[in-house]
């Protein structure tokens, strides 16, 4: 772990967030061998996936926000809610806009599974994009000193976000193999969702290092939009057929993170 501990937070948080991308390639990569995953697995890894984005929103990025705006002589909760707030409706309107834009297409009528696929593909590309900034901004406030914040906070947030990509690769490559595309392509589209990842996290690693005074509202905004994928997209999603499996993954996801998090920080 040393070698990792004397990278620069741009190399360490691109690592971690190619990390990320590999994780949904291997989701992608289930195209090859399955036709559907097992639902109760499924659904039990979106549950450890959502307690363990929850609890880093927390730990690792809405706590150190509200210390270093309070230590930047800023008050204490206005930068992390208005990030808060920003982030949530990034990802909001994000999906608002995609769904207008989809509704344009004559060609693709609005209860089609063709229709479906393209949605679901770009919301999860744009979705990667806080994710991967999350990465960024998460290695970048340990280099800039933020209060709080500990290598291994980072690391989890990364297999976090690891864990719920794997099954977002496998839902973008499934339906379009079902769609008619070839293994081969419907991996390939797979896995480029969240190609988004490694850059994001770059441009947030690097926008944390040299724009200190912005950084709680960064650290919140990454929260925020974390926590909206969270509520929208994996417990929802989770809870539909296997409820219990579902909590009882959440409820392990957040005390694992906690734990590592609050024990190692």
């Amino acid at each position: 772990m040393n070698w990792y501990e004397n990278l620069s937070p741009v190399i360490q948080a691109l690592i971690a967030a190619t990390f990320t991308w590999g994780v949904t390639a291997l989701g992608a990569l289930v195209v090859y061998f399955f036709k559907e995953i097992n639902k109760k697995v499924l659904d039990t890894i979106l549950g450890f996936s959502a307690g363990v984005m929850i609890a880093a929103a927390f730990w690792s990025l809405i706590a150190p926000s509200i210390e270093l705006s309070a230590e930047l002589g800023y008050i204490e909760w206005l930068l992390p809610a208005i990030g808060f707030i920003v982030g949530g409706l990034f990802v909001l309107l994000s999906d608002r806009f995609l769904d207008k834009v989809l509704k344009s297409k004559g060609n693709l009528r609005s209860d089609s599974s063709l229709k479906r696929s393209i949605l679901l593909i770009s919301a999860i590309t744009i979705h990667n994009i806080p994710e991967g900034m999350a990465i960024g901004v998460a290695f970048g406030g340990i280099a800039s000193g933020v209060p709080g914040m500990a290598l291994i906070g980072a690391i989890m947030l990364a297999v976090g976000i690891g864990i719920q990509n794997f099954p977002e690769g496998a839902a973008v490559s499934l339906p379009l193999r079902s769609e008619g595309y070839s293994r081969f392509k419907s991996f390939m589209i797979g896995q480029a969702s969240a190609l988004v990842e490694p850059i994001s996290a770059v441009i947030g690693a690097v926008l944390v290092l040299y724009i200190r005074s912005m950084l709680p509202f960064l650290l919140a905004f990454a929260a925020g939009a974390m926590i909206i994928v969270v509520a929208r997209e994996l417990l929802p999603e989770s809870v539909k057929d296997n409820k219990n499996l579902a909590t009882f993954g959440l409820i392990g996801g957040f005390v694992l993170m906690m734990v590592l998090d609050v024990a190692l920080g």
